[in-house]
């Protein structure tokens, strides 16, 4: 069975996609830690990402970069914080978080509750900065 995020890379479920290559794409967590709050994820289905071989793990993390730092220069933060945790979706993942002091990507804080339209403008600003 496909994972959530296989089923949206195929576009079954929809997301706020803020960037896309050929192998990877990046889209807003609807579970936010913060705005701007971003999972970029390879789009072939790999539950873990230790498990990607060495090119497509290198070029994830390029990808992970371009988008992180257009998120910097979009959302008012000190900087991006990176997390992987794996345990949520069995598909890998990277979590970009905008931080302004450490306890702000800490996973059992409250998470954001925002409108379509917060969703969407925070993607169009991520996606035109990139």
């Amino acid at each position: 069975m496909p994972s959530l995020f296989t089923r949206i890379v195929r576009g079954e479920i929809p997301a706020y996609r803020v960037a896309e290559e050929d192998q990877y794409l990046a889209f807003l967590d609807i579970n936010p830690l913060a705005r701007g709050h971003t999972l970029v994820i390879p789009k072939q289905e790999v539950d873990n990402l230790f498990d990607l071989d060495d090119t497509s793990y290198a070029g994830l993390w390029a990808f992970a970069k371009k988008v992180a730092l257009a998120i910097q220069d979009t959302m008012p933060c000190k900087r991006v914080g990176v997390a992987v945790v794996g345990l949520e979706v069995p598909h890998a993942h990277i979590h970009l978080i905008p931080i302004n002091d450490l306890y702000d990507i800490d996973f059992s804080q409250p998470k954001l509750s925002l409108s379509q339209e917060e969703f969407a403008d925070i993607a169009r600003r991520i996606a035109g900065a990139l």
